[in-house]
C-alpha cells in the first residue's frame, strides 16, 4: 500500500483532550477512560495542567492496598509530555518512545492558563499503520469535521437527561 497523505502530527492529532480534578476517584478516571476510548487524563487545576493519569497509572494503582481511596492527585504523573503538532509523525513516534508515554498533548496558552487543547497516541499511530485508505482516517487531525461545540452540547445535554430518567 502507498504511504498515506498525514505526515504530521497535526494530521492525526484528536483535538479535545478529556480533563479531571486532581480529587477524581480512581473508579471514575477508568470509567471515562472506558467511555471515551482515551488511555490519559489530564489532571486540571483552576484551568492549569498539573499531570497526566494514564492506563499504567490506575494498573499500577491495583498493588496499592488504599486504590480504592486514591485520587488523580495521588497517581498522576507531574507534567504533562508535549510535542509540537508541527513534526514529522515518525520523528514524533519515536520521541514518545523516548519519553516512555503512550499520549502526547498540545498544549495551549491564554491569559496565563496552559491547557491540553489536543492529543496523539498509540492508537492514532496503531490507526494510520492499520489504514488502507486516507476515509478511514478522516475523523482526525486538525481539519476533521467536527460537531461545532453548541451540537455536542446538546448531545452530551440529552444523554445526561436520559441516563438521569434511567432510560
Amino acid at each position: 500500500m502507498a504511504a498515506l497523505n498525514p505526515k504530521l502530527i497535526r494530521d492525526l492529532m484528536t483535538v479535545g483532550v478529556q480533563t479531571c480534578a486532581p480529587d477524581t476517584p480512581l473508579k471514575a478516571l477508568a470509567r471515562l477512560m472506558l467511555e471515551t476510548g482515551c488511555e490519559s487524563v489530564v489532571v486540571l487545576d483552576e484551568g492549569h495542567a498539573l499531570g497526566v493519569v494514564g492506563e499504567n497509572e490506575l494498573v499500577a494503582s491495583l498493588g496499592r492496598e488504599d486504590w480504592s481511596a486514591l485520587t488523580a492527585a495521588d497517581v498522576m504523573r507531574e507534567g504533562v509530555p508535549q510535542l509540537p503538532p508541527d513534526i514529522p509523525l515518525a520523528a514524533g513516534a519515536l520521541l514518545m518512545r523516548d519519553m516512555g508515554v503512550r499520549t502526547v498533548f498540545l498544549m495551549h496558552h491564554a491569559a496565563g492558563v496552559v491547557y491540553p487543547a489536543a492529543y496523539l497516541s498509540y492508537r492514532h499511530l496503531l490507526r494510520y499503520l492499520a489504514a488502507e485508505s486516507e476515509d478511514e482516517l478522516r475523523d482526525l487531525g486538525i481539519y476533521a469535521n467536527r460537531q461545532a461545540p453548541v451540537e455536542s452540547f446538546i448531545q452530551r445535554r440529552d444523554e445526561a437527561r436520559k441516563k438521569a430518567s434511567g432510560g
